[in-house]
């Protein structure tokens, strides 16, 4: 009973262990590439069968019902059949595949889907204009600004200063920062 685990245990050590990983790369490969792709492209193909629906139709349910849909809902189909023109409301999960198209009313709501992307892209672009103009007014609106402040004459620096913004002279002509910067503790002292 310990003779297989001990082999095994020698085997990955000289290096049968990437043997081993090897062929299980090999194997969940080959599983995605032949099992589920084609599994989700089935799906895929099922699911836009469903959503392309229309009016006229002749469908057969994963029951085995036959009929053609006369009407569609979100995710129920109403569908006719027999004779008798019994009615019957279904999901459209239930719908295995389409018999017979109505090319009549495929090119109809090709027709309306295409009215449709053509009004979205219109309002897109009135958007988009809507914007540009919004844009090119504020636009103006700061040239108008810059000009205005561009011919605002320009003020000299004497001219600017106010007696409340000029420092402070001490006798001799010092300025009162300077004089702090001289004797720090007399101004320390007058702050007080």
């Amino acid at each position: 009973m310990i003779y297989p685990i001990s082999a095994f245990l020698e085997t990955s050590s000289t290096g049968g262990g990437w043997i081993t990983i090897l062929m299980l790369v090999v194997l969940i490969g080959f599983f995605y590439f032949f099992i589920m792709r084609p599994q989700k492209k089935q799906e895929r193909e099922i699911k836009d069968m469903r959503d392309n629906l229309v009016v006229g139709d002749e469908i057969t349910t994963i029951g085995g019902i036959i009929g053609k849909i006369i009407s569609i809902k979100d995710e129920t189909c109403m569908i006719e059949t027999g004779k008798d023109k019994t009615r019957m409301r279904i999901l459209k999960s239930a719908v295995r595949c389409v018999d017979v198209p109505d090319e009549a009313a495929r090119a109809a709501a090709a027709a309306q889907k295409a009215a449709e992307e053509e009004k979205a892209a219109a309002e897109r672009a009135a958007k988009e204009a809507e914007l540009a103009a919004k844009r090119a007014e504020e636009g103006k609106k700061g040239k108008r600004k810059k000009k205005e402040a561009l011919a605002a004459p320009a003020e000299t620096p004497d001219a600017a200063k106010t007696p409340a913004d000029a420092p402070a002279e001490k006798e001799g002509g010092e300025t009162s920062v300077e004089a702090e910067k001289e004797n720090p503790a007399s101004s320390s002292e007058s702050d007080n």
